[in-house]
């Protein structure tokens, strides 16, 4: 296959893609033209064609598959292929595999993975949470089908799962250097934080956000999840709930990253995806800091 992230400049191009989006636009001087946004799982590329562009415009739609053959060309230092013809293709006859991608570990297994972590949390009502989530099937079907991210990380099916994982192993070696960390919180924040992408990204043909992921993001969403959960479980404690909420809000660090809150607890900055963490920067919880955590939660930012 001819992926996208290997074309250059002069290629020759025969070769399926998916049409993400469309667009028929009138140049200055009058001619009709049609854009395509061609995707596959390496990346994606402008497609442009002028010869009976409203015709050809007729016999797709966005996220169908259509076969192209054209010139590769450099336009305003950004590659495009200048098609010469463009056909669809049915779904039947194109191997998904080539424009989603699914993570290198068994899905199953990781399932299985973070099953073994909610078993090892000792904090009654934070296992019961995790279960509460565990046990609920249209959000379990749905967190192993997720992407982490469109494009930046884990961007493929079980990439979400994938991640949580990573960032339950990471907070475990960051937590030995805070013996006065709660472990089961923070192991718990980390598989909360990002619970809201289930809700913010779709995968069809490609990974697309969903309406309320682009109007609300998924900070919004998640918060939500989590104080649905929380109001299902009988005599869940009030603190509890506001630090997980805080690890909610506070897992993109800073403002400038879209964190509605910085982290004030280091349960928070240890789940924080902010840049990289280093023990020398922080003072939050830790010393006689450590033992006032409604104090420290109602700090301004």
């Amino acid at each position: 296959m001819q992926t996208i992230a290997t074309l250059k400049e002069g290629d020759w191009v025969e070769e399926i893609y998916l049409a993400a989006t469309k667009q028929i636009s009138t140049a200055k001087n009058g001619v009709t033209y049609l854009t395509i946004k061609l995707a596959d799982r390496t990346g994606e590329i402008d497609g442009k064609l002028w010869d009976n562009a409203e015709d050809v415009a007729g016999k797709f739609g966005r996220e169908d598959f259509v076969r192209i053959k054209g010139m590769v060309a450099s336009y305003q230092g950004t590659l495009q292929i200048k098609m010469k013809t463009l056909e669809k293709v049915d779904d039947s006859k194109v191997d998904i595999a080539n424009f989603i991608q699914s993570s290198p570990r068994d899905i199953d297994e990781m399932v299985s993975e973070l099953q073994a972590v909610a078993a090892g949390i000792s904090d009654v009502h934070l296992k019961q949470l995790m279960h509460a989530f565990l046990n609920d099937k249209p959000f379990i079907e749905a967190f192993k089908r997720t992407p982490a991210a469109k494009t930046l990380h884990h961007n493929y099916i079980g990439g979400l799962l994938e991640h949580v994982l990573e960032l339950i192993s990471l907070c475990r070696e960051v937590a030995r250097h805070f013996p006065a960390i709660d472990m089961d919180l923070l192991v718990t924040g980390a598989f909360l934080h990002d619970i809201g992408k289930v809700r913010e990204l779709s995968v069809r043909k490609s990974i697309e956000y969903t309406t309320e992921g682009k109007l609300i993001g998924h900070i919004s969403l998640g918060y939500e999840m989590l104080l649905e959960k929380i109001r299902s479980l009988p005599r869940f404690p009030e603190e509890t709930a506001m630090l997980l909420k805080h690890i909610m809000l506070s897992h993109h660090g800073e403002y400038e990253f879209g964190s509605p809150k910085r982290p004030k607890i280091q349960e928070a900055r240890s789940a924080s995806e902010s840049p990289p963490w280093r023990p020398t920067e922080s003072r939050i919880a830790t010393g006689p800091e450590a033992a006032n955590r409604k104090a420290m939660s109602a700090l301004p930012a």
